[in-house]
């Protein structure tokens, strides 16, 4: 019996370091996108913002999505459209981002 493998899917890491005034925001901007990505991207698997407990100026974001397609989904639906723009705003220095496979 031959199995098909798995594809493995698609992470990212995003380490995101704001404006110590514009750290609310930022929250309230990320708190919002997670909350849609939850509700509206069934292959977003993990969609995660992580603060850092010594450093509150410092974030992670992680997500895994199913495939290639589902992350180009997520990259181009409307609210990552409209809530994005402003959470860039609100950083004090260019996003690292980092992408990994993610193996099921």
């Amino acid at each position: 019996m031959n199995a098909t493998p798995l594809q493995p899917g698609k992470s990212f890491v995003a380490t995101l370091r704001t404006k110590p005034e514009k750290r609310e925001e930022f929250i309230a901007l990320q708190t919002e996108l997670k909350r849609l990505v939850h509700a509206y991207e069934p292959d977003a698997w993990v969609y995660e913002l992580l603060q850092s407990d010594d450093d509150p100026d410092l974030f992670y974001c992680i997500a895994t999505f199913r495939d290639e397609a589902a992350f180009e989904h997520h990259m181009h639906i409307d609210f990552h459209d409209r809530l994005v723009p402003p959470v860039l705003e609100c950083l004090a220095q260019d996003m690292e981002l980092a992408f990994f496979k993610s193996h099921q």
